[in-house]
């Protein structure tokens, strides 16, 4: 059984099939995963699965792979100290 379809733009409606898929879980909420490697995370390691996930990450961040950008120009706040240390 299809549904009526209106094509955008196009003032004609065709017969398709648009019928949701019957797992359709999009409403569903599910369980966070680990930000490493995908894998239901562990209370005890949050965001983490895992010791070694963790220390994936610590390692990632230690070698450089993760930076914070930093600007260039030091805000007004910085500024308004210097200028009343000078």
């Amino acid at each position: 059984m299809g549904a009526y379809c209106l094509k955008p733009n196009s003032g004609q409606t065709r017969m398709t099939n648009a019928l949701p898929p019957a797992n359709d879980n999009s409403s569903a909420k599910s369980a966070p995963v680990c930000a490493i490697c995908g894998r239901p995370r562990a209370e005890k390691y949050s965001p983490f699965c895992s010791r070694r996930c963790a220390d994936v990450d610590l390692y990632r961040w230690l070698n450089g792979k993760y930076a914070i950008q930093a600007s260039d120009e030091p805000d007004e706040e910085s500024r308004d100290v210097r200028d009343e240390d000078e």
